[in-house]
């Protein structure tokens, strides 16, 4: 018999095996995406002591976008690495969240890299 594929389950599985090998600390942080079918969601995280230190998302009154598009996505990255700029947060290690990079993802992450974030 076929079964359907659970795509959230199957997500969610690349996500725990990601996050065996990456870990954020004081020093480097985690960041974070998470993208819905509306909106995406970016923290930078110090896991150590399990605290979000940074957070944007396509919900915030500085983004005009408000799907979770690729223009969207350039505008959460600039957000995101402007703000953790502001905490002196210049390095991050970068979770993908399970998503493939490619897309919004890929776009996130250049726009947050072209804004002066080092990862």
């Amino acid at each position: 018999m076929i079964t359907k594929t659970n795509r959230k389950a199957e997500r969610q599985r690349r996500h725990v095996r990601v996050r065996r090998k990456i870990s954020g600390t004081a020093e480097c942080p985690r960041l974070c995406v998470y993208r819905s079918n509306k909106n995406l969601f970016v923290q930078v995280i110090d896991d150590v002591v399990a605290n979000t230190l940074v957070s944007a998302s396509t919900l915030d009154k500085e983004i005009k976008t408000k799907h979770a598009n690729k223009e969207a996505a350039k505008e959460v990255g600039a957000l995101i690495a402007k703000r953790a700029l502001e905490k002196n947060i210049d390095t991050v290690v970068f979770d993908r969240g399970g998503y493939i990079y490619h897309g919004v993802v890929k776009e996130l992450a250049e726009a947050a890299r072209e804004a002066g974030l080092k990862f």
